[in-house]
């Protein structure tokens, strides 16, 4: 039985007006008054400031970009004049991409100003591939974009026609017939590259085409060659997705936004029951979730929580993402109601059965991996941490912090340096993070430990010193000279003890420093 592959599908998604757009969407929020003059946004090209974008009544009235400001303002002295902002707009695009996940998880962006999607095998959930891009486009001009669309069986065939016409739906080896009419400049290549394409007598793509690779190579170079095959579909031109796929996906759309907390609840409820048995079926575990909530003004919220066992049971995943959504500073406002919500288990393991009935061992460590997880779901999994020892002899670099949650098993094995007989500790139980300077005065003996130091505005005389323990710097992981360092055990009149060291030995620098880098119990 002959295995039969799947075609692709991309859809192109072009908002040529998105600068303006933008800048008209924030006058909306701020309850301004319309402007009833033509907006361009200019940008300095070459010494000269150039239209990068305008919108509908700039191109109208016969601007359009690259036109110098100079001349835009002869033509139409009311224009409404603004600065590019580049990072506004890709965090825009961003922002649109996150939006149209709704649609399918594989969206690519086509910087500065259009997106990809990869909608192979889920147009069918939306009454098919016209339909799916009539809902995409319609919804994105209700927020107030301008919008342009196509769909064909490879990217650059969907972005040249949606480049030119919209709501065109090619299908599969139609994408040579569709495109050859199109003019030369919708390919999307170099300026100079078109132009000389037009001085050369070929004005659209089937002229191009019809004339031998080797020639058109040979002018204008492999790269346009590659393109010009890729709009014919006589290539694959891959995309690559923001985000990766994630191993399994379940999702629930309403036909009527939500928004109270109990229905958003039982959704989730639902929706893990869906994935673990979906996972159960290939005898899997997530050990990372994310929960994405969508808004029906475009705005989506995803949470994240991981676990440090696969997980198997939509209890769990119920309860530690009660344990997110009940923790985070920034609440799950559902603004007018959330029209979709989707779960995903974007890292899975093979789940191994382990012998529970004989073994206490594994229950206690189900149990701390449990406990480890809703604390990480509530305070961050960065801010529950095991630590484990280095080796190494530097005392900063000695001890590990790792995240608890995928280093449990690595810190129950980890054998650290033992202490001979009842002999007090070389080492002090509080180590500071960085080594603080202390003032020690005048020094009348350089070679050996001061006599009195001072320390966060306190006095210290000593009355006990043991030591040096002389550590050297790991010289190979710095080009810098780094002194060696004499440590020694403190202890002042009033039974404290500290642990010092001088920076550089007697003779290596002229005046060496004194640190303070942990106290002893």
């Amino acid at each position: 039985m002959s295995a039969c592959s799947v075609k692709r599908r991309i859809l192109s998604l072009w908002l040529p007006r998105l600068p303006t757009d933008r800048l008209q969407r924030q006058r909306t929020r701020s309850d301004a008054p319309a402007n009833p003059h033509p907006m361009i946004v200019v940008a300095k090209n070459s010494n000269a400031l150039q239209i990068v974008a305008l919108d509908d009544a700039a191109a109208k009235i016969g601007l359009e970009v690259g036109l110098p400001l100079a001349n835009a303002r002869a033509v139409c002295p009311d224009a409404q004049v603004f600065d590019a902002d580049p990072v506004a707009d890709a965090q825009l695009l961003n922002h649109i991409a996150d939006w149209c996940d709704r649609f399918t998880p594989l969206v690519a962006l086509d910087a500065p100003d259009a997106l990809f999607l990869d909608i192979t095998g889920c147009a069918h959930l939306f009454g098919g591939e016209a339909a799916l891009m009539r809902m995409l486009c319609g919804s994105l001009s209700a927020q107030g974009f301008v919008v342009s669309a196509a769909i064909a069986g490879t990217s650059v065939c969907a972005r040249t026609l949606s480049h030119y016409v919209h709501g065109r739906v090619i299908a599969d080896g139609a994408e040579a017939a569709a495109i050859q009419p199109l003019p030369v400049f919708t390919l999307g290549a170099e300026a100079a590259i078109t132009q000389g394409l037009r001085r050369a007598g070929l004005k659209t793509i089937g002229d191009v085409a019809a004339r031998a690779r080797h020639e058109i190579t040979a002018r204008f170079g492999a790269r346009f060659t590659t393109r010009l095959e890729q709009a014919l579909g006589l290539s694959d031109a891959p995309i690559s997705p923001r985000k990766p796929l994630p191993d399994y996906i379940v999702e629930k759309r309403f036909p009527e936004p939500i928004a109270t907390d109990g229905v958003i609840a039982a959704t989730l409820s639902s929706l893990a029951k869906m994935l673990v048995g979906a996972m159960d079926k290939q005898g899997k575990g997530a050990r990372r979730l994310e929960a994405s909530f969508f808004r029906t003004d475009g705005a989506v919220r995803a949470i994240t929580v991981e676990t440090g066992q696969p997980v198997t049971k939509s209890e769990v995943i119920d309860r530690l993402f009660r344990e997110r959504i009940d923790a985070i500073a920034d609440p799950l406002d559902p603004g007018f109601g959330f029209d979709l919500i989707r779960l995903s288990a974007g890292r899975t393991e093979i789940v191994v059965q382990q012998q529970r009935d004989l073994d206490a061992n594994v229950h206690d460590n189900d149990d701390l991996s449990a406990l480890i997880d809703r604390i990480a779901a509530r305070i961050g999994p960065r801010r529950v941490v095991v630590h484990l020892p280095v080796d190494t002899h530097i005392p900063e670099r000695a001890v590990w912090a790792a995240p608890a949650q995928h280093h449990l098993v690595m810190a129950s094995q980890a054998v650290w340096p033992a202490r001979a007989g009842d002999e007090p500790p070389l080492r002090p139980l509080r180590l500071f993070e960085y080594p603080e300077l202390i003032d020690v005065g005048l020094v009348e003996a350089p070679d050996r430990p001061p006599k009195h130091f001072t320390w966060r505005r306190a006095f210290h005389r000593i009355v006990h010193v043991e030591g040096p323990e002389r550590v050297s710097m790991e010289w190979w992981r710095s080009h810098d000279a780094m002194p060696t360092r004499d440590y020694f055990r403190i202890e002042d009149e009033a039974g404290q003890r500290f642990w010092l060291f001088r920076d550089g030995m007697y003779g290596e620098v002229v005046q060496p420093k004194w640190f303070m880098h942990g106290l002893f119990a």
